[in-house]
């Protein structure tokens, strides 16, 4: 007599009813084909002008350094006072 399989051996029915989308049936205005952005920011990170690759785009990048080295700082501070003050026995 045999076996017998305990699963279905049929294949299950789908779940999601998706259809797939090739590339070739897309229109080529969509939304999110934009204007290719890479041979500009190119030119501007391969710049010589000693400045390092972070800081080269201005006053965004000089913020977004300045405001993370004050966070580093500044919790690397509060972390010693922390540790210093748990050091410290407690005075009942």
């Amino acid at each position: 007599q045999g076996l017998k399989p305990i699963v279905s051996t049929e294949s299950p029915a789908p779940i999601f009813g998706t259809t797939n989308k090739f590339a070739s049936d897309l229109p080529a205005t969509d939304s999110f084909l934009a204007k290719n952005k890479v041979p500009d920011l190119q030119k501007i990170f391969q710049k010589a002008d000693g400045l390092p690759v972070h800081l080269k785009r201005g006053v965004p990048d000089k913020l977004l350094y300045r405001t993370t080295m004050a966070l580093t700082i500044g919790g690397t501070i509060y972390c010693l006072v922390a540790l210093y003050m748990a050091s410290q026995p407690r005075h009942q």
